[in-house]
């Protein structure tokens, strides 16, 4: 059986670890709640667009855009967006086992991986595999739309010139605070089909369009692509935090029950040795006697 001093050490390490995990919770807490509401108010106009997009597409279906272009699939770049810390679960493990089944079903010739957050490009290198010539670690403390707008620039230009055939994303889409969803979309080339199904119920009205669809079209597509990736950002972002929150919670509280059971123990050991020494007294006196 351990010792007293051996338990008490034990009790000091575990409390001191529980002050972590809950200041680790508030915290989340705290950026959950900022996370949320960007990634919740960015959904709206995600939508909106999709709708505004399939309705100018099915008015331009002979007009032939770059990022349109349907070819088989290759050459792959993969989005994996995960996070910039650990302690959070299954959050980065997760994206991780769905990149590795999402290559093993798909077994394309050539594939990139472009890892976004620190933890991703961890895997990425781990893994030995062919990363992008510029990754994007650390940017999960302050997403930018300046940032989106980057990857997708960089995305676009290597499509529209062929050295890419398909560009795929894995993320995690918030749901709730206790529930994140690993999401696996392609984001090159853009489906009309994908954008018809987000197109609202038919109207009585004909929308007239100024300038003309095939122009208007050329200038949505970019922003399509961008504002998508924005999300992907967002939504990673409130997983992150709220996947961390829900594991420091469930630390502090497997924390709470360890110390419980050590004061238990505790307190037994230290009633055995008291009643050891108050035997040792009473038989070393009856010896006397």
């Amino acid at each position: 059986m351990a010792s007293l001093i051996d338990i008490r050490r034990r009790l000091r390490s575990v409390k001191n670890t529980q002050q972590i995990t809950k200041a680790m919770k508030m915290i989340s807490a705290a950026r959950l709640r900022r996370a949320q509401e960007r990634a919740v108010s960015a959904r709206p106009y995600a939508r909106i667009l999709r709708e505004v997009l399939a309705k100018v597409s099915s008015r331009v279906r002979e007009i032939q855009h770059p990022l349109l272009a349907e070819r088989e699939e290759k050459n792959v770049a993969v989005l994996v967006v995960s996070g910039d810390r650990g302690l959070a679960g299954g959050f980065n493990s997760n994206i991780n086992r769905a990149v590795l089944q999402l290559l093993s079903e798909k077994g394309w010739e050539s594939v990139t991986l472009l890892p976004i957050g620190k933890k991703a490009v961890e895997f990425a290198r781990r893994r030995r595999a062919k990363i992008a010539e510029k990754s994007y670690p650390g940017i999960f403390s302050k997403v930018e739309y300046a940032t989106a707008q980057e990857i997708a620039a960089g995305l676009s230009a290597e499509f529209s010139e062929g050295k890419i055939d398909a560009a795929y994303v894995v993320f995690n889409e918030f749901k709730s605070v206790i529930s994140q969803a690993v999401r696996v979309e392609r984001l090159l080339p853009i489906s009309r089909a994908q954008a018809a199904l987000a197109e609202a119920p038919a109207s009585e009205v004909e929308p007239i369009f100024e300038p003309d669809p095939a122009t208007i079209l050329a200038r949505i597509l970019p922003r399509y692509l961008e504002f998508a990736i924005y999300r992907i950002l967002l939504e990673s972002g409130a997983a992150e935090h709220a996947a961390r929150m829900t594991a420091m919670d469930s630390a502090s509280n497997n924390a709470g029950d360890m110390i419980d059971s050590l004061t238990l123990t505790y307190n037994r050991v230290r009633q055995a040795r008291i009643t050891k020494e108050l035997i040792e007294i009473v038989s070393g006196a009856s010896a006397l006697e």
